[in-house]
């Protein structure tokens, strides 16, 4: 028998705020890192209440949920993720160089490397 339109809102309740502690449980992040992102992440913005009591709406969710993302999926560092942030909140194309990190990134060491031996050799002859 399906489930009715009602039974699946009381499942997942739509609500308009959410405590830290909420967001913690929903999303698996702990309270302490959640902060953290606030200071580092402008687009990062709860209200506070009275007492500094935090709420989060479903737009803060999302960008949590973004952040998340491109920190332990993608490894952005958080300086390149706040960037790939503001880009994003511009409307400016990013390019997607989360590829980058695991198919090219041998690529772009044995540059390096290359790179590192010519000099040491440069160093070396002088």
């Amino acid at each position: 028998m399906p489930r009715s339109f009602l039974s699946v809102m009381d499942a997942n309740p739509v609500k308009l705020y959410y405590s830290i502690g909420e967001v913690s449980r929903l999303l698996g992040i702990d309270q302490h890192v959640l902060r953290f992102w606030e200071t580092e992440f402008r687009e990062l913005a709860p209200l506070k209440r009275k007492g500094g009591r935090r709420q989060y709406r479903e737009s803060d969710l999302r960008v949590i949920r973004r952040i998340k993302k491109l920190l332990y999926e993608d490894r952005y560092t958080i300086e390149g993720a706040r960037r790939r942030l503001r880009a994003e909140g511009r409307g400016d194309k990013v390019e997607d160089r989360s590829s980058d990190a695991t198919a090219g990134g041998a690529t772009v060491l044995k540059e390096m490397r290359r790179d590192l031996l010519e000099l040491k050799e440069i160093l070396e002859s002088q």
